[in-house]
């Protein structure tokens, strides 16, 4: 396979192999090499000589080619999921989800594009207002390993169709995902240097950072998200759309069905084996008997869940995306436990070297100084509270700011939530795992630096130009001024 993407050409990289490799079978699903600095610096170069034709594109044509790109994405209606599913784990009926979450943002996009940064002519006495949007530039991707093709893919698909030209990175963990999401664009016709691929991990990431870039639209980890930040501080020239998680809170108050509360808990909780941003970390019921049903329930439905690999049936759970990811949600779960938490179910993985684990659930009522930390996997806190008020500051006693849900029969109390919860995504008797495309994604703290993407995508991938328009010179007049 190939490692870079430049200018139209595909080539290997310059720097040190790597490979990526099946988590549930250690089976190696591609091998290459990761680009040096200096192809960063070519890909850079391809990207800025390819802006201006690519921004002069009329909008119709930069949207035909990006039609073409769904139609080319439907003759891999098999490939790609199984791609996805080898390289990460996820089971295949979720990566033939995000092969359609990929093919439906293209015209998610065209309609946000048209909306929220359109092309208005307004009549004025002096002749027109014109306002119109242009691209940025030349604007660094980095996608993450979770959802490979369809995160990138939000950020690409906008950030072309605004007229931007792009360095694409994609996970470390993801490299054939991200090539063929490339290829699939270069089939479609995208021009020469319009969408160049560099893979690697972290030192390619940093020559990623230190390029000839216009902004950077990132999908990842807090720590990551937080470093870019600082990096271009007093910067305000360099866009920055950074989506960093959360620790995301769900409220089960007076609800009356257990089982259908457990369920969406649950869903919450385990999807995507917990590797989703939007996954719920804490689950917040009444004290007594009516929380310890429902915790109960959600502990009887991660007994319950199958797990197994890609290629299985009837699979509800896949593995994490490496035994180095499992390895680290036992060293979390274990740290609760030191700090006092009840383990009711707990996370295991077979051995050190599986990226398999089982769901878990753990309750830290009452326990102090527990890491507001994103853990990526199928591990839920239970959190008891003795009445609503004090659910809703135990779900807002968060850094974080992207998910949250309520399951309740009471209208007055998702009334009350839908103003106090702090959250970007907060849903109401849905599970927290659960975003549209055609909402805005994002949340305030450090889940983000507001600038949401999916179907506000749009406002991060061009400016506003405002003018005012005469058809000829004429002479102004104004109080004091020489007539």
């Amino acid at each position: 396979m190939s490692g870079l993407y430049i200018n139209g050409e595909w080539k290997q990289g310059s720097g040190a192999a790597f490979q990526s490799t099946d988590p549930a079978s250690g089976d190696v699903v591609w091998e290459g090499a990761a680009a040096t600095a200096a192809d960063v610096t070519d890909a850079y170069s391809a990207a800025r000589k390819a802006f201006p034709g690519w921004a002069r594109t009329p909008l119709e044509e930069r949207i035909a080619v990006l039609r073409a790109y769904v139609a080319e994405l439907d003759k891999l209606a098999d490939i790609l999921p199984e791609t996805i599913s080898r390289e990460v784990g996820k089971v295949l009926w979720e990566t033939q989800a995000e092969l359609g979450a990929m093919k439906g943002k293209v015209e998610l996009s065209i309609g946000s594009y048209d909306k929220r940064t359109g092309h208005e002519v307004s009549e004025t006495a002096f002749g027109q207002s014109e306002l119109i949007h242009r691209p940025h530039g030349v604007m660094a991707v980095m996608g993450p390993f979770n959802f490979p093709g369809h995160l990138p893919n939000g950020h690409i698909v906008p950030a072309l169709l605004a007229g931007n030209t792009i360095v694409f990175k994609p996970s470390e963990l993801a490299p054939a995902t991200g090539e063929l999401l490339v290829k699939t664009m270069e089939k479609a016709g995208l021009p020469p240097g319009v969408l160049n691929l560099v893979q690697g991990a972290r030192d390619t990431g940093a020559a990623l950072l230190d390029g000839d870039l216009d902004g950077v639209l990132f999908t990842g980890s807090a720590t990551t998200g937080t470093f870019i930040h600082k990096k271009f501080g007093g910067r305000p020239d360099i866009m920055l759309a950074l989506e960093m998680g959360g620790n995301n809170p769900l409220i089960a108050w007076e609800y009356g069905d257990v089982d259908a509360a457990a369920d969406i808990a649950a869903q919450s909780a385990f999807l995507t084996t917990g590797q989703r941003c939007t996954c719920a970390r804490r689950l917040i019921v009444p004290e007594g008997a009516v929380g310890d049903r429902l915790v109960d329930a959600v502990v009887s439905r991660g007994d319950m869940i199958r797990i197994g690999a890609w290629n299985e049936e009837n699979i509800f759970m896949g593995p994490l995306v490496s035994a180095q990811a499992a390895n680290g949600a036992e060293a979390f779960q274990a740290k609760l436990e030191e700090l006092g938490g009840k383990v009711l179910k707990r996370l295991q993985n077979p051995s050190d070297e599986s990226a398999f684990v089982s769901a878990g659930v753990i309750d830290m009522t009452g326990v102090s100084n527990v890491p507001d930390e994103e853990l990526f996997g199928p591990f839920m806190q239970v959190w008891r509270a003795k009445d609503f008020d004090e659910a809703i500051e135990i779900a807002n006693n968060t850094k974080f700011g992207l998910s949250a849900g309520l399951i309740s029969e009471q209208q007055s109390l998702w009334d009350e939530a839908h103003i106090r919860l702090r959250a970007g995504i907060l849903n109401f008797n849905r599970p927290t795992a659960g975003a549209s495309s055609a909402l805005p994604f994002g949340g305030p703290g450090m889940s983000g630096n507001h600038r949401p993407s999916a179907f506000y995508a749009a406002d991060y991938c061009a400016w506003p130009q405002a003018s005012q328009i005469s058809p000829m010179p004429a002479r102004m007049t104004a109080k004091g001024f020489p007539s």
